[in-house]
């Protein structure tokens, strides 16, 4: 039972620090979606890496087998490798959007 109350409270603790954390600024949104753009740009070059280590094994695998005499089966027809090419960051704006003026307001009668 303590242990219940403690794990609720503690729940509820995190909780409320969560919730009075202030919104990111705009440097933070974009520190955000260039690391995020990085991260995506490492995820291409494992991918492209993968895709050559399995060519690789499926080529030795080929040779092995026909240099030994084992039946195998036709190898499945898959796309080609992809090359990620050079990470280039994003291009940042040069100046930010103008804000529009707000219309004016319709003049009362009375």
């Amino acid at each position: 039972m303590k242990k219940t109350l403690l794990v609720l409270f503690a729940l509820a603790l995190s909780f409320g620090a969560v919730a009075k954390l202030p919104a990111p600024s705009d440097e933070a949104k974009a520190k955000a979606a260039e690391t995020a753009a990085k991260n995506a740009h490492g995820d291409k070059i494992a991918a492209y890496q993968l895709c050559k280590s399995r060519e690789k094994v499926a080529a030795h695998y080929y040779k092995t087998a026909k240099a030994t005499g084992a039946k195998t089966n036709a190898p499945a027809a898959t796309p080609p490798c992809v090359v990620p090419g050079v990470y280039k960051p994003a291009e940042q704006a040069a100046a930010p959007a103008a804000v529009p003026a707000p219309a004016a307001a319709p003049a009362k009668k009375g």
